[in-house]
């Protein structure tokens, strides 16, 4: 039973994954072009043209593509790249497509054990309730407080602190999620409306906690153009939001009871 779950899990992952890169190159991939562009301009430097020699990064707009700023000390993205840009969009859709695989697999294994034991009791419901309750912990909550930013974002120096920090905010969303669910069981003789106000807060401890005690991190450049940050943290959501919902929806189906009519009554 586990080893068909998770079949259908890495199944559904790799299918989501999918649609996300299929998102994340239509509305990202521009967003990244206008970035590159930008930075380039800026490490040519004062009077060379912010013209279309950039290219597109493989990753998915979802990663933190952080570079050496528009200080002059960036590096250059023009023709002497080791990676043509055909192949960059082929890494996109593959770097997704096992980023699917190895999740799909992990949300099975959690479906798992948390069958029969916490959550809906309906098989497809309680795939969607974990599908948004991953995307609220290991997404959301760390996109709160450590949004993406685009190419000529960032200083290169503090990649590894940005790392530690985007994981301990992973971490704390899982925990506010494990929180809450355990609150709700804690509660489950008290009336019902007590019992979501003791998950509710539980959960949202944790997470203002992370947000009044965490650094912050604020590289954006003078002068880097709001609207361009703006699209590509919506376009960075908006592809782990199809990728979760892809999940989620896809695992429902794979595991929902199949009923079967009655059989019709012999003729007299």
């Amino acid at each position: 039973m586990i080893t068909r779950l998770l079949v259908r899990g890495m199944l559904a992952g790799l299918l989501a994954g999918l649609l996300a890169a299929v998102f994340a190159y239509a509305v990202g991939e521009p967003q990244i072009e206008r970035a590159i562009a930008l930075e380039e301009a800026a490490a040519a430097g004062p009077g060379a043209p912010a013209g279309g020699g950039g290219h597109s990064h493989a990753g998915a707009p979802a990663e933190d593509h952080s570079h050496a700023g528009t200080s002059g000390g960036g590096h250059s993205h023009g023709e002497g790249a080791l990676v043509s840009r055909g192949g960059q969009r082929f890494g996109l859709f593959l770097a997704l497509a096992l980023y699917g695989v190895a999740l799909g697999g992990l949300f099975a294994l959690v479906y798992a054990a948390v069958r029969g034991r916490a959550g809906p009791r309906s098989a497809p419901v309680l795939a969607a309730v974990l599908a948004a309750t991953a995307f609220a912990t290991v997404v959301l909550v760390p996109f709160l407080k450590y949004p993406a930013n685009p190419p000529a974002v960032g200083d290169p120096e503090t990649i590894n602190q940005r790392t530690v920090l985007y994981l301990v905010a992973v971490a704390i969303g899982i925990l506010a999620a494990a929180a809450g669910t355990a609150a709700h069981r804690l509660a489950a003789g008290s009336d019902p409306a007590l019992r979501w106000a003791a998950a509710g807060a539980a959960t949202l401890l944790p997470v203002a906690a992370a947000w009044i005690f965490l650094p912050e991190i604020a590289e954006v450049p003078a002068g880097f153009p709001a609207d361009l940050l703006w699209d590509f943290r919506i376009a960075s959501l908006g592809t782990q939001a199809v990728f979760w919902l892809g999940v989620g929806t896809l695992f429902a189906l794979a595991v929902r009871e199949r009923t079967t009519a009655p059989p019709a009554p012999a003729p007299a």
